[in-house]
C-alpha cells in the first residue's frame, strides 16, 4: 500500500506535462514594464519594415494611389499593438488590408508570427493561417482594377507572392518556434517533476529511518527508564518505613529518571516525523477545527482549569492541514503549559478567522503559587512552536505580563507560501523534511523549475542566460523579416515587370482635351508641315487662338500632295477643332537626278 508520501509523488508526475494543460500565460511580478518596453520596439520594428516596403515599391514606380494605400498602412500599424488579444480577428483583417497596399505586408507576417507561435491547437493555427492567406489572395484580385496588375492571371499571381511572404513563411516560421519553446517547457516541467519526485523519496527514506531509531529508543531506553521510576517508587515507600534517612535519595533518583523519561519523549518528538503522531492523540482531518479546539478546551476543564474559549470567524475545515495544525499545537502546548506551571489560574483561549490569516491568542492570569525555580521549563516546546509558526510565514509571540500571568500569540496566514528548502530549520540536519502537510517535504523552491506561467527560468539564477537569448532572437527575428520584406518587394517588381504592356498606336486627341494633355500624347508642333500648310490650310474656326500641325497627327504622304492634320485650341487651351487638308507637294526625286 503506498504511503502518503508515495501518493504525493504520483500525483506531482501525473500534474505535470504531457498529462495535463499547460496554464494560461501571465506575465511574472516586475516584468510588466520590460515587456512593455520590447512590445513596444517590436510594434515599432515592424511598423518601419511596412514603411520600408511601401517607399521601395513606390520607389519602383509600382505604387498606384500612394495616399490611399498609405492611409492602409496606417490602420494596419493601428491594429498591429493588439495582435495578442485578438489574434485571430487581427490576422484576418490585415490579410484584407495586405491585397490593398504592399506596405502592410510586414505587419501581416508579424501578426501570422504570433499567431502561429500561441497558438496550441494544430487545427485552429491551420485554419487561421489558411484563412489568411486566401483572404489576401482575393482582396488582391479584387481590387486588381485599381489596386494591381492587369489581367487577371497577374493579379493572382500578386496575391500569391504576397500570401506566401505575409502569411504562410512568417506562420511556418512561428509554428516550428512556438513548437520549440512548449517543447524545452514541457522537458524543464518533466525534469523538475523528477527532481521533485526524488527530494520526496529521500525525505521519505529519512523519515522511515528516524521513525525506527526513534521506536528502538523508545522501545529500549524509554522501558528501562520506566522501570528505573518504578523501582524508585517502591524503593521510596520501603525507604520510609525501614531507613527514613535515606528516602530523599530515592524522591532524587525518580524525579531524575522522571525528568530524563519527559526529555528523551522530547528528543524522540524531534527525532521521529512531527506530522505523523501516533496514539490517542493522533492528528486527522479534524485537527484545528473548532469542534477540535473546543475539545481540548474541555480537556482542561474537566482536568480543573477554569478555561474559557473565545471564537470569532467561520470555522477552519476549509483550511490547509498545515495551518489547522498549527493552530491545534499552539492551543494545545499552550494549555499543557497552564496545567504544569499554572493549575489554579483562569485562562482565555481566543481564535479570530478572516480571510487573510488565523489569530490564536491564550492568555492565563498569575498562579496564587508561582512555580519553584527548579520546576522552570526549559523553553523547547515555545521554541518548536516559534519555528512552525515563522515556516508558515506568521509572526510568534510569548512573554509574561506584568500582572503576573502569560501570554502566547500567533499570527498564522490563511494560504501559506510553500516553504524552501533553505526556510527548514536544520536543512543539513535532523529536522530536514519533517514539515511538510503530509509527514514528508514539501516540494523545492519555486525557484528550482521557475514560474508555472513564463518560458524563463527563475531571472534570479539565468538572468544573463535569458538576456542573451532574447537579444539573439530578437536579432534573428529582425534579420528574418528584412529578408522577408526583400523578397516581397522583389516579387511584387517581378509581378508587374512581367504584365503584358499596353500594344498598338497611341490614343489619338480628342475635342475638348487641354493643350497639356494632347502634348501629353506625343502630338506636338513640327515646323516643316506648319511651312508646308501655310497658304494652304482651309480658315480657321472661329474663337481660334492657335494652332498647331504635328507630323505624327495623321499626316499622310501621297504622289503630289500631302495631308496634314491641324490642332486648333482657344484662349482656355482646350482643343476645338481637328481638321485635315491636303496640300501640293513638289515632284519626288532622288538627290543624284536632273531636274
Amino acid at each position: 500500500m503506498p504511503t502518503r508520501a508515495g501518493a504525493s509523488i504520483l500525483v506531482s508526475v501525473v500534474r505535470t506535462y504531457p498529462f495535463r494543460r499547460f496554464p494560461r500565460c501571465r506575465p511574472p511580478a516586475g516584468s510588466t514594464a520590460g515587456g512593455s518596453a520590447r512590445a513596444v520596439a517590436k510594434s515599432a520594428g515592424v511598423v518601419l519594415a511596412g514603411l520600408g516596403s511601401y517607399l521601395a515599391v513606390g520607389r519602383l514606380g509600382f505604387l498606384p494611389y500612394p495616399g490611399l494605400q498609405l492611409l492602409a498602412l496606417a490602420v494596419g500599424a493601428g491594429l498591429l499593438p493588439v495582435r495578442r488579444r485578438f489574434p485571430g480577428t487581427v490576422l484576418l483583417a490585415l490579410a484584407a488590408l495586405t491585397g490593398l497596399s504592399v506596405g502592410v505586408g510586414p505587419i501581416t507576417a508579424a501578426a501570422a508570427y504570433t499567431v502561429a507561435r500561441r497558438a496550441v491547437r494544430a487545427r485552429r493555427r491551420a485554419r487561421l493561417l489558411a484563412a489568411a492567406g486566401a483572404l489576401v489572395l482575393v482582396s488582391a484580385v479584387a481590387v486588381a482594377p485599381w489596386f494591381g496588375p492587369e489581367p487577371v492571371p497577374y493579379a493572382v499571381a500578386l496575391g500569391l507572392v504576397l500570401a506566401s511572404t505575409a502569411v504562410v513563411v512568417p506562420g511556418l516560421v512561428g509554428t516550428a518556434h512556438g513548437q520549440q519553446r512548449r517543447l524545452l517547457r514541457a522537458l524543464r516541467e518533466r525534469g523538475d517533476a523528477a527532481e521533485r519526485a526524488r527530494r520526496l523519496a529521500d525525505s521519505e527514506a529519512r523519515i522511515h529511518e528516524r521513525s525506527r531509531i526513534a521506536a528502538e529508543m523508545h522501545d529500549l531506553v524509554g522501558h528501562r527508564l520506566s522501570l528505573i521510576s518504578l523501582h524508585a517508587g517502591g524503593l521510596e515507600l520501603a525507604l520510609d518505613r525501614a531507613a527514613p534517612e535515606l528516602r530523599e535519595e530515592a524522591v532524587l533518583v525518580r524525579r531524575t529518571t522522571r525528568d530524563a523519561l519527559r526529555e528523551l519523549r522530547q528528543a524522540l518528538g524531534v527525532l521521529g516525523p512531527l506530522g505523523r503522531d501516533t496514539g490517542p492523540d493522533a492528528l486527522t482531518d479534524a485537527t484545528g477545527t473548532r469542534a477540535d479546539v473546543e475539545a481540548l478546551v474541555a480537556g482542561s476543564r474537566d482536568g480543573g482549569i477554569a478555561v474559557r474559549l473565545e471564537w470569532t470567524g467561520p470555522d477552519l475545515d476549509a483550511r490547509p492541514a498545515r495551518v489547522r495544525r498549527a493552530v491545534h499545537r499552539l492551543v494545545r502546548e499552550a494549555l499543557t503549559n497552564v496545567h504544569r506551571y499554572a493549575t489554579a489560574a483562569h485562562v482565555t483561549v481566543a481564535v479570530v478567522h478572516d480571510d487573510a490569516e488565523v489569530r490564536v491568542t491564550v492568555r492565563n492570569g498569575a498562579p496564587p503559587h508561582p512555580p519553584a525555580a527548579g520546576e522552570a521549563g526549559t523553553g523547547r516546546g515555545l521554541t518548536g512552536l516559534r519555528e512552525r509558526v515563522e515556516l508558515l510565514g506568521g509572526s510568534f509571540d510569548a512573554a509574561a505580563l506584568p500582572s503576573g500571568g502569560f501570554r502566547v500569540a500567533a499570527t498564522v496566514p490563511t494560504e501559506p507560501a510553500e516553504p524552501t528548502e533553505r526556510d527548514r530549520p536544520g536543512a543539513a540536519g535532523a529536522t530536514e523534511g519533517l514539515l511538510g502537510d503530509d509527514g514528508a517535504a514539501p516540494l523545492g523552491p519555486a525557484g528550482v523549475h521557475g514560474p508555472p506561467d513564463t518560458d524563463e527560468p527563475s531571472d534570479k539564477d539565468v538572468r544573463p542566460d535569458v538576456r542573451e537569448r532574447r537579444t539573439a532572437d530578437a536579432l534573428t527575428l529582425a534579420f528574418g523579416l528584412v529578408g522577408l520584406c526583400v523578397l516581397m518587394v522583389l516579387g511584387v517588381a517581378f509581378v508587374y515587370a512581367a504584365r503584358p504592356h499596353q500594344s498598338g498606336p497611341p490614343p489619338l486627341p480628342r475635342v475638348g482635351m487641354t493643350y497639356e494633355q494632347v502634348a501629353g500624347l506625343g502630338v506636338l508642333d513640327n515646323a516643316a508641315v506648319r511651312a508646308a500648310a501655310t497658304g494652304h490650310e482651309p480658315p480657321r474656326p472661329a474663337g481660334t487662338a492657335g494652332c498647331i500641325y504635328p507630323f505624327n497627327g495623321a499626316t499622310e504622304s501621297h504622289p503630289g500632295g500631302l495631308t496634314v492634320a491641324r490642332y486648333c485650341f482657344d484662349g482656355a487651351h482646350r482643343l476645338i477643332s481637328i481638321d485635315r487638308f491636303t496640300v501640293p507637294s513638289v515632284r519626288d526625286a532622288t538627290p543624284w537626278e536632273s531636274p
